[in-house]
C-alpha cells in the first residue's frame, strides 16, 4: 500500500498542474472507485464539474484538492493499487481506468487526471472540509494523526503517546490515530536504523529510544521520497506513470534470509498482521 512518500510524491506531481485549473467534465467508469462517495456518481459528477481547484494537501497517506467553493474537495486514497495520472486529454484509456477528469489550466492548457486501480480498493469522493487548527482538511481525515515531516507535528504529544501504549511498537507505528504515514515497509526501516525489534513494547522504550525512533522514521520517509517512494511492482508509480527506486536502498523490509548490511546476521522474517516483520535478530535484541 502507497505510504507517506508515495502519496506525497504524487501530490507534489499533481500540484502545479492541478492548483487553478478549471474542471470541465468528469466521466466515471466504475462505481466501484467511489465506495468513500456515499451519493454515487451523479452527485459526484454534479460536485466537481464547473468548479477550480485551489490547492493540493496531504495528510499520511489521503491527499486532497480543496476547491473554489471553500467547503469542500476532491479527496483520494489510493489503497493498495490506486494511481493519480496526469495525461493529454485526449490520450487513450489506461488498462485499469475507473475515473477520468478533465481540466483546463491557465498555463498548462488541457489535462486529464485518471484514477487508475488495478485492485479497485483505492476511491475518491468530494468531501467536506472542517477546520484544524490553521489548516482545513476533509471531515474523512479528522481522525488522521498529523505525520511527522508536517511542520505541526508534536514531538512531546507523541512521546507522551508512546509511554501509555503497551502494544508493540511497530503496531503502535501503523496506528494512524497515532502517528500518520507511516506504514508496513518505513516502520521496519526506521525500526531497523533505531536498532528496536518490532516486537517490544512502546511503553518500555526509554525517552533517549523514543527520541531516536522518531529522528529514524523521519529520516528514512525524507530519504524515500527524495528518491520518489517505494515501487516493487507498477502498482505504485508517480503522476507520470514512473516508478520510485527507494527499494535499492531497503535495510530490512523484503530482506529476509539476506545478511543485515550493518552486522552481516540474516535478516528474520516473520508474520505479523497479516503481514509481515523484517529485523535483525543481531542489532534489534527484544529486552
Amino acid at each position: 500500500m502507497p505510504e507517506l512518500p508515495e502519496v506525497e510524491v504524487v501530490r507534489a506531481g499533481l500540484a502545479p498542474a492541478v492548483i487553478g485549473s478549471f474542471i470541465t467534465a468528469v466521466s466515471v467508469f466504475d462505481e466501484r472507485a467511489l465506495t468513500r462517495h456515499a451519493a454515487g456518481p451523479s452527485d459526484f459528477v454534479a460536485r466537481l464539474e464547473g468548479r477550480r481547484v485551489t490547492a493540493a494537501d496531504r495528510r499520511g497517506k489521503f491527499l486532497w484538492l480543496p476547491l473554489d467553493t471553500a467547503d469542500s474537495a476532491l479527496i483520494a486514497h489510493l489503497g493498495m493499487s490506486g494511481q493519480m495520472l496526469l495525461r493529454a486529454p485526449d490520450a487513450e484509456a489506461e488498462r485499469h481506468e475507473r475515473i477520468r477528469i478533465s481540466i483546463e489550466h491557465p498555463r498548462h492548457g488541457e489535462l486529464a487526471i485518471v484514477f487508475a486501480d488495478q485492485r479497485t480498493f483505492g476511491s475518491l469522493a468530494v468531501d467536506g472540509l472542517v477546520p484544524d487548527g490553521p489548516t482545513w482538511i476533509p471531515t474523512q481525515v479528522v481522525h488522521i494523526a498529523r505525520d511527522p515531516i508536517d511542520p505541526m507535528f508534536d514531538d512531546d504529544r507523541f512521546l507522551r503517546a508512546l509511554r501509555t501504549r503497551g502494544s508493540a511498537i511497530k503496531r503502535v507505528l501503523l496506528d494512524q490515530q497515532t502517528i500518520s504515514g507511516v506504514g508496513n515497509i518505513y516502520a521496519d526501516e526506521a525500526l531497523w536504523a533505531a536498532r528496536i525489534h518490532p516486537a517490544t513494547l512502546a511503553s518500555a522504550l526509554s525517552t533517549q529510544a523514543s527520541r531516536r525512533l522518531l529522528a529514524e522514521i523521519r529520516v528514512v520517509l525524507v530519504k524515500a521520497l527524495a528518491e520518489g517512494g517505494t515501487s516493487f511492482d507498477s502498482q505504485y508509480v508517480n503522476v507520470n506513470g514512473q516508478a520510485g527506486y527507494f527499494a535499492h536502498s531497503l535495510n530490512a523490509y523484503g530482506r529476509g534470509g539476506q545478511p543485515c548490511p550493518r552486522c552481516g546476521t540474516l535478516i528474520r522474517r516473520e508474520a505479523f498482521m497479516n503481514r509481515s516483520s523484517h529485523y535483525c535478530p543481531r542489532c534489534q535484541r527484544r529486552r
